[in-house]
């Protein structure tokens, strides 16, 4: 019986951890449909003021738009003097892409 208890509790917080908890940021500026990731000239814009923010809204971003997908890696890169978030996914089809996030609002800010 005491087994059976332990192993419960241990699916049940097994369980608990699993779950994600999304970022409350919402300060992702779109200002068009045109832009939406695929180069640096489409590149997202984040309007955070802090590095987490930032990256938060990065990733609300991607569940939003690619549920599912598997982040391989990031990168920063800088392209004319302005710093960029790569983030290389594969989406849940399987297909892989690379999503550009303009991050100069937030990058170097804690």
């Amino acid at each position: 019986m005491h087994k059976i208890t332990l192993f419960l509790c241990c699916l049940m917080l097994g369980a608990a951890s699993c779950k994600t908890t999304r970022p409350t940021s919402t300060n992702i500026i779109s200002g068009n449909d045109s832009q939406d990731g695929s180069s640096y000239a489409k590149a997202i814009v984040i309007n955070e003021k802090s590095e987490s923010k930032g990256v938060d809204a990065e990733y609300t971003w991607l569940r939003l738009h690619y549920p599912g997908c598997k982040v391989e890696r990031q990168a920063l890169v800088f392209e004319n003097k302005k710093p960029y978030d790569l983030l290389y996914i594969i989406t849940r089809e399987g297909e892989k892409k690379t999503v550009y996030f303009d991050i100069s609002n937030f990058f170097g800010k804690f």
